[in-house]
């Protein structure tokens, strides 16, 4: 009973105190503040859409950066000779997407000045003139690789099979077969073309017609379909000179060089 009344004079006096008004408008206020401080913190997670976006494109990009590295390990680890021709690949594919925003913008500064091809500086119309030309490699740069295809690297028993695929695809073959039935096939190929070259040498160019030039060059990798007669004879006498310049154990020279002498000549659209 002491102990029940000693509880309802310290209720009494807090109640004196405290209202019970006060209570509950602290505890709100606390309530709200707590809301008011949560409100930076939400701000801070919840970004503009244009911020979204940014760091939504940064994460993608890293995230592709990653996962491009552990591709180039990958290839590096189990396809280290594959790995060096991607690599190459890749750095002139880079060099050639530079090279053509480079003109890009030097075409747009031109249109937006008017200015004349005349009357750009030197390095800028070397630029544009090698772009608008294109490049073609020449026989002696082709032949000075001959050692780099008669063995290792590039030898046709010494090629991996994603290459040997590819070439077969070059060569309007079938690339869906096991990789040592793929490499016998484009050996016999590239045989076959090798002995055809030379019996074509010793007949002329100047000997066959029209229609004769056009399969001839189709069946050596050039799509003759929108390049002249005459271009397509004067890339069928430079394809001879390098043909009849190989030794058989250089064939595989002769077969990358339907991709070599190929591409980027002068009138090809693919």
């Amino acid at each position: 009973m002491a102990l029940s009344r000693v509880c309802w004079a310290r209720s009494a006096v807090w109640g004196s105190v405290v209202t019970p008004g006060h209570f509950f408008t602290r505890r709100l206020q606390l309530g709200r503040s707590g809301l008011a401080w949560g409100a930076p913190r939400s701000s801070k997670l919840h970004l503009s859409p244009k911020a979204d976006v940014k760091n939504l494109m940064s994460y993608v990009v890293t995230k592709t950066k990653a996962i491009n590295g552990k591709y180039h390990r990958f290839l590096g680890r189990h396809f280290p000779r594959f790995y060096v021709l991607y690599t190459i690949f890749m750095k002139g594919l880079q060099m050639l997407w530079a090279d053509a925003k480079k003109a890009r913008r030097i075409k747009t500064n031109m249109w937006k000045h008017n200015i004349k091809f005349h009357q750009l500086p030197y390095r800028e119309m070397e630029h544009l003139r090698q772009i608008q030309r294109g490049t073609h490699p020449a026989i002696h740069d082709i032949l000075a690789l001959r050692e780099c295809f008669s063995n290792h690297p590039l030898g046709v028993n010494q090629l991996q099979a994603l290459h040997v695929k590819a070439l077969s695809r070059a060569m309007l073959l079938t690339s869906y077969l096991p990789p040592p039935l793929l490499r016998h096939r484009l050996k016999t190929r590239t045989t076959v073309i090798h002995q055809l070259d030379k019996a074509l040498a010793k007949l002329g160019i100047g000997q066959l017609t029209a229609q004769e030039v056009k399969s001839a060059c189709y069946l050596r990798g050039l799509n003759s379909t929108h390049i002249g007669e005459d271009r397509c004879r004067t890339w069928l006498g430079e394809w001879l000179q390098i043909s009849c310049s190989l030794k058989e154990t250089e064939l595989s020279l002769l077969l990358h060089n339907v991709v070599l002498l190929s591409t980027n000549y002068l009138g090809t659209r693919r």
